[in-house]
Protein backbone atom coordinates (compact mmCIF):
# COMPACT_ATOMS: atom_id res chain seq x y z
CA UNK A 1 0.00 0.00 0.00
CA UNK A 2 1.66 3.52 -0.99
CA UNK A 3 0.48 6.99 0.39
CA UNK A 4 1.55 9.70 -0.69
CA UNK A 5 1.54 13.24 -0.01
CA UNK A 6 2.99 16.35 -0.52
CA UNK A 7 5.21 18.15 2.15
CA UNK A 8 3.63 21.52 3.04
CA UNK A 9 0.44 20.09 1.65
CA UNK A 10 -0.81 17.08 2.90
CA UNK A 11 -3.21 14.23 1.84
CA UNK A 12 -6.13 15.82 3.66
CA UNK A 13 -5.87 19.18 1.27
CA UNK A 14 -8.05 18.19 -1.06
CA UNK A 15 -10.59 21.04 -1.38
CA UNK A 16 -7.22 23.33 -2.50
CA UNK A 17 -7.28 25.39 0.42
CA UNK A 18 -3.54 24.44 1.84
CA UNK A 19 -0.50 26.68 0.94
CA UNK A 20 2.82 24.86 0.77
CA UNK A 21 5.01 26.29 3.69
CA UNK A 22 7.80 28.53 1.94
CA UNK A 23 11.42 27.47 1.99
CA UNK A 24 14.31 27.82 0.09
CA UNK A 25 17.83 25.91 -0.53
CA UNK A 26 20.89 27.89 -0.05
CA UNK A 27 23.07 27.43 -2.38
CA UNK A 28 24.87 24.16 -2.15
CA UNK A 29 23.68 23.66 1.12
CA UNK A 30 20.75 21.72 2.99
CA UNK A 31 19.31 23.81 5.05
CA UNK A 32 16.35 26.57 4.01
CA UNK A 33 16.47 30.08 4.26
CA UNK A 34 13.57 30.17 6.60
CA UNK A 35 12.01 33.54 4.90
CA UNK A 36 9.20 34.66 6.68
CA UNK A 37 6.12 36.58 4.84
CA UNK A 38 2.66 37.84 6.17
CA UNK A 39 0.99 34.46 7.06
CA UNK A 40 3.25 32.76 4.93
CA UNK A 41 3.33 29.24 4.80
CA UNK A 42 0.06 29.04 7.06
CA UNK A 43 -1.86 25.96 6.08
CA UNK A 44 -5.69 26.57 5.46
CA UNK A 45 -5.05 30.94 5.36
CA UNK A 46 -5.91 33.64 2.76
CA UNK A 47 -5.90 37.17 2.82
CA UNK A 48 -9.68 37.13 3.95
CA UNK A 49 -9.09 35.68 7.28
CA UNK A 50 -6.71 38.32 8.62
CA UNK A 51 -9.85 40.86 8.94
CA UNK A 52 -11.64 38.41 11.03
CA UNK A 53 -8.80 37.43 12.90
CA UNK A 54 -8.79 41.03 14.60
CA UNK A 55 -6.74 43.78 14.31
CA UNK A 56 -3.55 42.37 15.62
CA UNK A 57 -3.09 40.27 12.88
CA UNK A 58 -2.86 42.61 10.60
CA UNK A 59 0.32 43.98 12.12
CA UNK A 60 2.12 41.45 11.24
CA UNK A 61 3.86 42.22 8.50
CA UNK A 62 7.37 40.78 7.45
CA UNK A 63 9.23 38.56 9.60
CA UNK A 64 12.68 38.37 9.53
CA UNK A 65 13.97 34.27 10.24
CA UNK A 66 17.33 34.41 12.88
CA UNK A 67 18.48 31.25 12.54
CA UNK A 68 19.90 29.77 16.01
CA UNK A 69 22.81 27.48 16.18
CA UNK A 70 22.26 24.12 17.00
CA UNK A 71 24.30 22.33 19.80
CA UNK A 72 27.41 21.43 19.91
CA UNK A 73 26.72 17.81 20.53
CA UNK A 74 25.51 15.79 17.19
CA UNK A 75 24.53 12.87 18.39
CA UNK A 76 20.82 12.26 18.97
CA UNK A 77 19.84 12.37 22.61
CA UNK A 78 17.60 9.39 23.62
CA UNK A 79 15.31 10.55 26.59
CA UNK A 80 15.92 8.40 29.78
CA UNK A 81 13.40 5.84 30.53
CA UNK A 82 11.89 6.58 33.98
CA UNK A 83 11.61 3.41 36.18
CA UNK A 84 8.78 2.48 37.49
CA UNK A 85 8.59 0.64 41.25
CA UNK A 86 6.27 -2.73 41.27
CA UNK A 87 4.62 -3.45 44.36
CA UNK A 88 1.71 -5.18 45.18
CA UNK A 89 0.41 -5.17 41.05
CA UNK A 90 0.74 -1.44 41.16
CA UNK A 91 3.68 0.13 39.01
CA UNK A 92 4.49 3.50 40.64
CA UNK A 93 6.04 5.83 38.48
CA UNK A 94 7.34 9.90 40.15
CA UNK A 95 7.42 12.91 38.58
CA UNK A 96 8.02 16.37 39.56
CA UNK A 97 7.27 19.73 37.20
CA UNK A 98 10.29 21.85 37.87
CA UNK A 99 12.11 24.97 35.89
CA UNK A 100 14.85 25.36 34.86
CA UNK A 101 17.27 26.57 32.28
CA UNK A 102 18.59 25.25 28.71
CA UNK A 103 20.34 26.30 25.40
CA UNK A 104 17.70 26.26 22.88
CA UNK A 105 19.37 29.29 20.98
CA UNK A 106 22.82 27.88 20.81
CA UNK A 107 24.71 30.15 23.43
CA UNK A 108 21.41 32.01 24.91
CA UNK A 109 20.21 30.14 28.15
CA UNK A 110 16.23 29.87 28.49
CA UNK A 111 14.26 29.74 31.34
CA UNK A 112 12.77 26.50 30.93
CA UNK A 113 10.43 23.67 32.18
CA UNK A 114 10.75 19.90 32.49
CA UNK A 115 9.78 17.13 34.30
CA UNK A 116 12.72 15.49 36.63
CA UNK A 117 15.09 17.69 35.18
CA UNK A 118 15.10 21.10 32.99
CA UNK A 119 13.43 20.72 29.77
CA UNK A 120 11.36 18.11 28.55
CA UNK A 121 10.93 14.90 30.75
CA UNK A 122 11.57 10.91 30.40
CA UNK A 123 9.79 8.55 28.39
CA UNK A 124 7.48 6.31 30.30
CA UNK A 125 6.88 2.59 29.15
CA UNK A 126 3.08 1.14 30.56
CA UNK A 127 2.01 -2.47 29.69
CA UNK A 128 -1.75 -3.13 28.94
CA UNK A 129 -3.15 -4.80 31.43
CA UNK A 130 -1.22 -3.16 34.38
CA UNK A 131 -1.93 -0.77 37.29
CA UNK A 132 -0.10 2.49 37.07
CA UNK A 133 -0.05 4.72 40.10
CA UNK A 134 2.01 8.51 39.00
CA UNK A 135 2.93 10.78 42.00
CA UNK A 136 3.18 14.07 39.86
CA UNK A 137 4.74 17.08 42.08
CA UNK A 138 4.23 20.30 41.22
CA UNK A 139 7.29 22.47 41.72
CA UNK A 140 6.36 25.29 39.52
CA UNK A 141 5.15 28.43 41.24
CA UNK A 142 1.36 28.04 39.90
CA UNK A 143 -1.22 25.55 38.85
CA UNK A 144 -0.62 23.07 36.34
CA UNK A 145 -2.18 19.53 35.59
CA UNK A 146 -0.81 16.24 33.46
CA UNK A 147 -2.83 14.94 30.93
CA UNK A 148 -1.89 11.68 29.37
CA UNK A 149 -2.65 12.83 25.60
CA UNK A 150 -4.55 9.64 23.29
CA UNK A 151 -4.89 7.33 26.78
CA UNK A 152 -8.44 5.60 27.27
CA UNK A 153 -8.53 6.16 31.11
CA UNK A 154 -11.09 7.15 33.73
CA UNK A 155 -12.12 11.10 33.45
CA UNK A 156 -10.98 11.75 36.72
CA UNK A 157 -7.66 10.59 36.02
CA UNK A 158 -7.63 12.32 32.47
CA UNK A 159 -5.22 15.58 33.39
CA UNK A 160 -8.22 18.11 32.16
CA UNK A 161 -8.31 21.26 33.42
CA UNK A 162 -10.77 19.84 36.41
CA UNK A 163 -7.48 17.94 37.72
CA UNK A 164 -5.56 21.23 38.10
CA UNK A 165 -2.96 21.14 41.45
CA UNK A 166 -1.80 24.06 43.54
CA UNK A 167 2.15 24.61 43.55
CA UNK A 168 4.02 22.37 45.96
CA UNK A 169 1.38 19.73 46.00
CA UNK A 170 1.27 15.69 44.36
CA UNK A 171 -1.29 14.34 42.35
CA UNK A 172 -1.35 10.91 42.27
CA UNK A 173 -3.78 9.65 39.68
CA UNK A 174 -4.26 5.55 39.50
CA UNK A 175 -5.67 3.79 36.93
CA UNK A 176 -5.47 0.22 34.76
CA UNK A 177 -4.21 0.54 31.13
CA UNK A 178 -6.50 -0.24 28.81
CA UNK A 179 -5.05 0.67 25.66
CA UNK A 180 -2.67 -1.91 23.20
CA UNK A 181 0.40 -0.38 21.80
CA UNK A 182 0.56 2.74 20.64
CA UNK A 183 2.73 6.15 21.22
CA UNK A 184 1.14 8.66 23.74
CA UNK A 185 2.89 11.66 25.16
CA UNK A 186 1.99 13.57 28.54
CA UNK A 187 1.94 17.51 29.25
CA UNK A 188 0.32 20.16 30.95
CA UNK A 189 -3.58 20.93 30.66
CA UNK A 190 -4.66 23.57 32.74
CA UNK A 191 -6.84 26.55 31.74
CA UNK A 192 -4.56 29.13 30.16
CA UNK A 193 -1.20 28.04 30.58
CA UNK A 194 -1.09 24.97 28.31
CA UNK A 195 0.94 27.10 25.90
CA UNK A 196 3.38 28.61 28.22
CA UNK A 197 4.41 25.66 30.05
CA UNK A 198 4.30 22.83 27.65
CA UNK A 199 6.52 25.30 25.37
CA UNK A 200 8.72 25.78 28.09
CA UNK A 201 9.38 22.18 28.14
CA UNK A 202 7.03 20.39 29.78
CA UNK A 203 6.39 17.45 27.72
CA UNK A 204 7.51 13.91 27.66
CA UNK A 205 6.04 10.18 25.80
CA UNK A 206 4.67 7.36 26.49
CA UNK A 207 5.26 4.12 25.41
CA UNK A 208 2.74 1.42 25.53
CA UNK A 209 3.62 -2.29 25.22
CA UNK A 210 1.38 -5.18 25.17
CA UNK A 211 1.77 -9.10 24.22
CA UNK A 212 0.61 -9.19 20.50
CA UNK A 213 2.03 -10.81 17.50
CA UNK A 214 2.80 -7.56 16.06
CA UNK A 215 4.19 -5.95 18.88
CA UNK A 216 6.49 -9.12 19.16
CA UNK A 217 7.97 -8.96 15.27
CA UNK A 218 8.88 -5.14 15.58
CA UNK A 219 12.18 -3.80 17.22
CA UNK A 220 10.93 -2.61 20.84
CA UNK A 221 14.30 -2.16 22.33
CA UNK A 222 14.45 1.67 23.56
CA UNK A 223 17.21 3.24 22.45
CA UNK A 224 18.94 0.88 20.35
CA UNK A 225 16.38 -0.20 17.39
CA UNK A 226 13.17 1.74 19.13
CA UNK A 227 14.03 5.33 18.94
CA UNK A 228 11.87 8.04 19.74
CA UNK A 229 11.75 11.44 17.93
CA UNK A 230 9.84 14.70 19.89
CA UNK A 231 10.24 17.48 17.30
CA UNK A 232 9.30 21.15 19.01
CA UNK A 233 9.17 24.20 16.37
CA UNK A 234 9.30 27.00 19.32
CA UNK A 235 9.63 30.63 18.89
CA UNK A 236 12.48 32.33 20.79
CA UNK A 237 13.88 36.18 21.43
CA UNK A 238 17.49 37.25 20.95
CA UNK A 239 17.82 36.91 24.87
CA UNK A 240 16.49 33.02 24.81
CA UNK A 241 12.90 34.22 25.86
CA UNK A 242 10.34 31.48 24.75
CA UNK A 243 7.07 33.18 23.39
CA UNK A 244 3.62 31.10 23.91
CA UNK A 245 1.34 33.78 23.10
CA UNK A 246 -0.13 35.87 19.80
CA UNK A 247 1.85 38.85 21.63
CA UNK A 248 4.81 37.33 22.09
CA UNK A 249 4.77 35.64 18.17
CA UNK A 250 3.82 39.30 17.30
CA UNK A 251 7.30 40.72 18.49
CA UNK A 252 10.65 41.25 16.48
CA UNK A 253 13.48 39.46 16.28
CA UNK A 254 12.38 35.79 16.91
CA UNK A 255 14.25 32.54 15.81
CA UNK A 256 11.98 29.58 15.23
CA UNK A 257 14.39 26.53 16.41
CA UNK A 258 13.34 23.44 15.87
CA UNK A 259 14.43 20.54 18.30
CA UNK A 260 14.62 17.15 18.18
CA UNK A 261 14.63 15.33 21.72
CA UNK A 262 15.78 18.74 23.20
CA UNK A 263 18.48 19.63 20.35
CA UNK A 264 18.84 22.42 17.83
CA UNK A 265 18.91 20.92 14.38
CA UNK A 266 18.73 24.36 12.48
CA UNK A 267 22.57 23.99 11.39
CA UNK A 268 23.30 20.75 12.61
CA UNK A 269 22.39 17.44 11.20
CA UNK A 270 21.80 14.98 14.49
CA UNK A 271 23.52 11.09 13.73
CA UNK A 272 22.21 7.99 15.17
CA UNK A 273 24.48 5.12 14.63
CA UNK A 274 22.28 1.90 14.10
CA UNK A 275 23.61 -1.61 15.42
CA UNK A 276 20.04 -3.07 13.90
CA UNK A 277 18.83 -3.51 10.69
CA UNK A 278 15.15 -2.51 11.43
CA UNK A 279 14.76 0.24 13.19
CA UNK A 280 11.76 1.93 14.53
CA UNK A 281 10.98 5.57 15.19
CA UNK A 282 8.43 6.96 17.12
CA UNK A 283 7.36 10.75 15.79
CA UNK A 284 5.69 12.77 18.04
CA UNK A 285 4.91 16.72 17.09
CA UNK A 286 5.34 18.60 20.44
CA UNK A 287 4.98 22.01 19.11
CA UNK A 288 2.87 24.54 20.30
CA UNK A 289 1.63 25.16 16.40
CA UNK A 290 3.79 24.19 13.65
CA UNK A 291 3.32 21.05 11.46
CA UNK A 292 5.88 18.80 11.09
CA UNK A 293 6.12 16.74 7.53
CA UNK A 294 8.84 13.53 8.06
CA UNK A 295 10.56 12.69 4.79
CA UNK A 296 13.54 11.14 3.61
CA UNK A 297 16.79 13.25 1.86
CA UNK A 298 16.81 10.99 -1.00
CA UNK A 299 12.79 10.56 -1.82
CA UNK A 300 12.79 7.61 -1.02
CA UNK A 301 9.84 5.76 1.32
CA UNK A 302 9.46 5.34 4.95
CA UNK A 303 7.30 2.18 6.55
CA UNK A 304 4.41 3.63 8.64
CA UNK A 305 3.09 1.06 11.06
CA UNK A 306 1.06 3.02 13.20
CA UNK A 307 -1.18 6.35 13.73
CA UNK A 308 -2.24 8.21 16.76
CA UNK A 309 -3.82 5.26 18.43
CA UNK A 310 -1.62 2.05 17.04
CA UNK A 311 -1.12 0.05 14.45
CA UNK A 312 -2.56 0.34 11.43
CA UNK A 313 -4.17 -3.06 9.35
CA UNK A 314 -1.27 -3.05 7.37
CA UNK A 315 2.40 -1.30 6.99
CA UNK A 316 2.30 1.33 4.41
CA UNK A 317 5.00 2.50 2.35
CA UNK A 318 4.79 6.44 2.43
CA UNK A 319 6.99 8.83 0.86
CA UNK A 320 5.54 11.69 3.66
CA UNK A 321 4.18 11.61 7.05
CA UNK A 322 2.68 15.00 7.93
CA UNK A 323 1.92 15.51 12.09
CA UNK A 324 -0.06 17.85 12.91
CA UNK A 325 0.08 19.86 16.68
CA UNK A 326 -0.04 16.70 18.98
CA UNK A 327 -0.16 14.09 16.49
CA UNK A 328 1.91 10.86 16.52
CA UNK A 329 3.14 8.17 13.92
CA UNK A 330 5.33 4.88 13.91
CA UNK A 331 7.85 4.55 11.40
CA UNK A 332 9.95 1.32 10.57
CA UNK A 333 13.25 1.66 8.24
CA UNK A 334 15.58 -1.15 6.88
CA UNK A 335 19.12 0.33 6.98
CA UNK A 336 21.99 -1.14 4.99
CA UNK A 337 23.18 2.08 3.67
CA UNK A 338 23.19 5.56 5.73
CA UNK A 339 19.53 7.39 5.58
CA UNK A 340 19.11 11.14 6.38
CA UNK A 341 15.54 11.83 7.41
CA UNK A 342 14.56 15.59 7.12
CA UNK A 343 11.60 17.65 8.53
CA UNK A 344 9.69 20.03 6.96
CA UNK A 345 8.06 22.81 9.18
CA UNK A 346 5.11 24.72 8.15
CA UNK A 347 3.51 27.33 10.15
CA UNK A 348 -0.12 26.57 11.41
CA UNK A 349 -0.66 29.91 13.28
CA UNK A 350 0.08 33.66 12.85
CA UNK A 351 3.45 32.95 12.66
CA UNK A 352 5.84 30.36 13.14
CA UNK A 353 8.85 27.77 11.39
CA UNK A 354 8.71 27.02 8.26
CA UNK A 355 11.91 25.18 5.83
CA UNK A 356 13.61 21.76 5.33
CA UNK A 357 15.98 20.61 7.88
CA UNK A 358 18.12 17.16 7.61
CA UNK A 359 17.46 16.78 11.39
CA UNK A 360 18.78 13.35 11.38
CA UNK A 361 21.35 10.84 9.82
CA UNK A 362 20.88 7.46 10.86
CA UNK A 363 24.35 5.36 10.06
CA UNK A 364 23.81 1.33 8.92
CA UNK A 365 25.22 -1.11 11.35
CA UNK A 366 23.30 -3.68 11.25
CA UNK A 367 24.73 -6.90 10.09
CA UNK A 368 21.44 -8.90 10.86
CA UNK A 369 18.69 -9.65 8.11
CA UNK A 370 15.27 -8.72 9.68
CA UNK A 371 12.16 -11.27 8.75
CA UNK A 372 9.33 -9.44 6.25
CA UNK A 373 6.84 -7.57 8.94
CA UNK A 374 3.78 -9.10 9.52
CA UNK A 375 1.22 -8.66 6.71
CA UNK A 376 -1.80 -7.70 8.98
CA UNK A 377 -0.81 -5.22 12.07
CA UNK A 378 -4.19 -5.03 13.45
CA UNK A 379 -7.95 -5.51 12.66
CA UNK A 380 -9.27 -2.61 12.25
CA UNK A 381 -13.37 -2.78 11.93
CA UNK A 382 -14.11 0.03 10.22
CA UNK A 383 -17.58 1.96 11.38
CA UNK A 384 -20.97 0.84 9.60
CA UNK A 385 -22.43 4.82 10.94
CA UNK A 386 -25.62 4.70 9.56
CA UNK A 387 -26.94 4.37 13.05
CA UNK A 388 -24.82 6.83 14.82
CA UNK A 389 -25.79 9.64 16.61
CA UNK A 390 -24.88 12.75 14.57
CA UNK A 391 -23.47 15.99 16.05
CA UNK A 392 -22.13 18.95 14.32
CA UNK A 393 -19.00 20.34 16.03
CA UNK A 394 -18.41 24.00 14.89
CA UNK A 395 -15.41 25.74 14.53
CA UNK A 396 -14.79 29.23 14.84
CA UNK A 397 -13.24 32.77 15.95
CA UNK A 398 -14.48 36.33 17.10
CA UNK A 399 -11.12 38.24 16.60
CA UNK A 400 -8.87 36.21 18.81
CA UNK A 401 -11.20 34.86 20.64
CA UNK A 402 -11.59 31.27 19.65
CA UNK A 403 -14.90 29.40 19.89
CA UNK A 404 -16.21 25.80 19.77
CA UNK A 405 -19.89 25.82 18.98
CA UNK A 406 -19.84 29.83 19.54
CA UNK A 407 -18.62 29.14 23.20
CA UNK A 408 -14.91 30.27 24.70
CA UNK A 409 -13.94 27.82 26.92
CA UNK A 410 -11.77 30.71 28.80
CA UNK A 411 -13.59 28.83 32.14
CA UNK A 412 -14.66 25.69 32.56
CA UNK A 413 -18.86 27.20 33.36
CA UNK A 414 -17.94 29.22 29.96
CA UNK A 415 -17.34 25.69 27.85
CA UNK A 416 -19.71 24.85 25.46
CA UNK A 417 -20.83 20.86 27.02
CA UNK A 418 -21.06 17.78 24.98
CA UNK A 419 -22.81 14.94 26.91
CA UNK A 420 -23.16 11.76 25.86
CA UNK A 421 -23.88 8.26 27.72
CA UNK A 422 -21.69 5.04 27.93
CA UNK A 423 -21.99 3.17 25.22
CA UNK A 424 -23.01 5.30 22.58
CA UNK A 425 -21.63 5.28 18.98
CA UNK A 426 -21.92 9.20 17.32
CA UNK A 427 -20.56 10.64 14.26
CA UNK A 428 -19.19 14.20 14.78
CA UNK A 429 -18.81 16.69 11.49
CA UNK A 430 -15.86 19.00 13.01
CA UNK A 431 -16.63 21.76 10.97
CA UNK A 432 -14.25 24.98 10.30
CA UNK A 433 -16.24 28.19 10.17
CA UNK A 434 -12.75 30.01 10.10
CA UNK A 435 -10.16 30.14 7.43
CA UNK A 436 -7.41 29.25 10.71
CA UNK A 437 -5.58 26.08 10.63
CA UNK A 438 -6.87 24.02 13.51
CA UNK A 439 -5.55 20.71 15.05
CA UNK A 440 -8.95 18.81 16.57
CA UNK A 441 -7.97 16.58 19.68
CA UNK A 442 -10.63 14.03 21.40
CA UNK A 443 -9.90 12.89 25.02
CA UNK A 444 -11.41 9.37 25.98
CA UNK A 445 -11.59 7.75 22.95
CA UNK A 446 -9.92 6.93 19.90
CA UNK A 447 -11.98 7.73 16.20
CA UNK A 448 -11.58 6.77 12.37
CA UNK A 449 -11.73 9.48 10.11
CA UNK A 450 -15.20 9.16 7.89
CA UNK A 451 -14.44 11.75 5.36
CA UNK A 452 -11.31 14.60 5.10
CA UNK A 453 -13.29 17.75 3.06
CA UNK A 454 -15.73 15.54 1.38
CA UNK A 455 -13.04 12.65 0.31
CA UNK A 456 -12.97 9.12 1.85
CA UNK A 457 -10.40 8.68 3.80
CA UNK A 458 -7.48 6.18 2.33
CA UNK A 459 -3.91 4.58 3.14
CA UNK A 460 -3.15 5.82 6.39
CA UNK A 461 -6.42 7.86 7.47
CA UNK A 462 -8.16 4.20 8.07
CA UNK A 463 -6.28 4.26 11.02
CA UNK A 464 -7.47 5.39 14.94
CA UNK A 465 -6.61 9.09 15.51
CA UNK A 466 -7.06 11.46 17.93
CA UNK A 467 -5.63 14.50 16.73
CA UNK A 468 -6.30 15.93 13.29
CA UNK A 469 -5.91 18.54 10.84
CA UNK A 470 -8.75 20.98 9.81
CA UNK A 471 -7.79 22.80 7.29
CA UNK A 472 -8.98 26.52 7.17
CA UNK A 473 -13.00 26.18 6.01
CA UNK A 474 -12.71 22.41 6.03
CA UNK A 475 -14.62 19.70 7.52
CA UNK A 476 -13.83 16.35 8.72
CA UNK A 477 -16.16 13.37 9.99
CA UNK A 478 -15.22 11.37 12.67
CA UNK A 479 -16.94 8.27 14.41
CA UNK A 480 -16.01 6.90 17.97
CA UNK A 481 -17.65 4.68 20.62
CA UNK A 482 -18.09 5.72 24.39
CA UNK A 483 -16.70 2.35 26.19
CA UNK A 484 -15.86 2.09 29.85
CA UNK A 485 -15.75 5.17 31.66
CA UNK A 486 -18.43 7.46 32.73
CA UNK A 487 -18.56 10.22 35.34
CA UNK A 488 -20.95 12.58 36.88
CA UNK A 489 -18.76 15.19 37.95
CA UNK A 490 -15.46 14.67 36.20
CA UNK A 491 -15.16 15.61 32.07
CA UNK A 492 -13.14 14.69 29.03
CA UNK A 493 -11.77 17.74 27.04
CA UNK A 494 -12.28 18.51 22.73
CA UNK A 495 -10.06 20.84 21.65
CA UNK A 496 -7.81 22.76 18.64
CA UNK A 497 -4.34 21.68 19.92
CA UNK A 498 -2.58 24.30 18.55
CA UNK A 499 -1.70 25.60 22.07
CA UNK A 500 -2.48 29.18 21.49
CA UNK A 501 -5.67 28.25 20.07
CA UNK A 502 -7.09 26.19 22.97
CA UNK A 503 -5.76 28.51 25.65
CA UNK A 504 -7.40 31.60 23.49
CA UNK A 505 -11.22 29.11 24.06
CA UNK A 506 -11.21 26.67 21.55
CA UNK A 507 -12.18 23.78 24.00
CA UNK A 508 -15.35 22.11 24.90
CA UNK A 509 -16.32 19.64 27.55
CA UNK A 510 -17.34 16.20 27.18
CA UNK A 511 -19.44 14.74 29.93
CA UNK A 512 -19.61 10.80 29.30
CA UNK A 513 -22.41 9.61 32.22
CA UNK A 514 -23.93 6.38 32.44
CA UNK A 515 -26.73 5.39 30.37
Amino acid sequence: MTHTTEPGRGAHARDGRQTKGEHTKESGGRKGLHRRKFLGGMAGVGLGAVGAAGAAFSLLTEGTRNKAAAATDGTLTIPDLLEGTTSGGTTTFTLAAQTGSAEVLSGVTSTTAGYNQSFLGPTMKWTKGDTVLLNITNGLSEDTTVHFHGAHIPAKMDGGPQNAFAAGTTWSPTFTVLDEAKTLWYHPHALGTTAKQATHGLAGMIIVEDDSDTSAALPSDYGVDDIPLIFQCLAVGSTGDIKYDQAGYLTSGLSYPLLVNGENVDDTTLAFSATKTRNRFRALNASPSDIITIQRSDGGTLTQIATDQGYLAEAAEVTTIRLVAGARAEFVMDVSADVTLQAVVTTGWIRGGSGTYDFLTVAAGGTDTPADLPSTLNTIERYDTSDFTARTITLSNTGATMKINGSAGLTMAGMAMISTTLGSKEIWTITNASQLEHSFHLHDVPYQLISINGAKPTGVELGWYDTFEVVGGGTIEIAMEFTDFADDTYMYMLHCHLLQHEDEGMMASLMVTES
